[in-house]
């Protein structure tokens, strides 16, 4: 099944001390099809392992590890998410009371039809308002 991921369920399946069965099952899951995100998932995405390099929870090569494992799976990047980001994005922003760095991936499920795996709650109760369904946690 696809899927929109965004980056804290990412983290979760990176740093062990957060995966959950939901966690692995998402992961499993992309292993077997694909999951879409927004360009600023890669970004997100590093600059938390980063973070957690710095703060001592992760070594220089557990970051890179986790690159590498994330490189082999199907994560494809949407191409449309800018044409968007000034029309609905802000529309779901307002509307939630969201970041619009979270109301992207709501944007984003919404539009293509997907489950939205998210350990957000603010995102979490969003996607469940606009009746997206919710994987993880």
């Amino acid at each position: 099944m696809s899927l929109v991921l965004d980056a804290s369920a990412t983290l979760a399946w990176l740093l062990p001390e957060e995966l959950t069965d939901a966690i692995t099952a998402v992961f499993d899951s992309i292993a077997d099809d694909c999951a879409w995100v927004p360009p600023l998932w890669r970004i997100e995405v590093a600059n938390s392992l980063t973070v957690n390099l710095r703060r001592g929870r992760i070594t220089p090569l557990r970051r890179s590890e986790s690159l590498v494992d994330l490189q082999l799976l199907t994560i494809l990047c949407d191409p449309e998410t800018d044409n968007h980001l000034w029309g609905r994005t802000l529309e779901l922003a307002d509307r939630h009371q969201l970041t619009v760095y979270d109301a992207i991936y709501l944007e984003l499920a919404l539009r293509l039809a997907l489950p939205l795996a998210t350990l957000d709650d603010a995102l979490r109760k969003a996607a469940q308002q606009e009746g997206v369904p919710l994987l993880g946690k």
